[in-house]
């Protein structure tokens, strides 16, 4: 959805945002029922993932106490990428380093601040991009699967309020 703004390439050499650690597992991504129904049997990945409130579990990948580790998602490929198929993926990685959050009662969708190549993209064609129908469009999903709405964190900027 954001190939007008960043390459498939960046993303897959970067990988940044399939990595978590422990202070940003609110970060990973949610699945839909489908997915985890698929996921959670033996599927073509042949990974059968653990999931709590829709979430890949990471915890036990985690090998010391140090905060600062950082864990791959289970459906990371560290030489290809991402290993699930594009109805397998969930929205929030689709849209990634965009998030729909809930601020002060409203929905905002907000830009990852952390992402590394985010900051190579002028801030105005983000802002296009999401102003010319990727808002809608995520709003839209967002209706319909209201546990992609995360809370407000400080420090996202907003880049399109509803």
């Amino acid at each position: 959805m954001l190939s007008e703004v960043l390459s498939k390439s960046t993303c897959a050499q970067c990988k940044f945002c399939c990595s978590f650690r422990r202070k940003s597992l609110w970060e990973t991504p949610l699945f839909d029922d489908a997915s985890i129904c698929k996921l959670s049997q033996e599927n073509e990945y042949n990974i059968t993932g653990c999931f709590e409130n829709r979430q890949t579990q990471l915890d036990h990948l985690y090998k010391t106490a140090d905060p600062e580790e950082e864990v791959p998602c289970t459906f990371l490929d560290p030489q290809n990428g991402c290993i699930l198929k594009g109805e397998d993926k969930p929205f929030d990685c689709s849209i990634w380093p965009l998030r729909i959050m809930r601020k002060d009662g409203r929905l905002v969708i907000v830009l990852t601040p952390t992402c590394p190549a985010i900051g190579a993209v002028p801030n105005k064609k983000i802002t296009a991009l999401v102003k010319n129908g990727l808002g809608e469009k995520i709003l839209d999903y967002a209706k319909g699967h209201p546990y992609i709405i995360k809370d407000y964190h400080e420090g996202f900027p907003i880049v399109q309020e509803f």
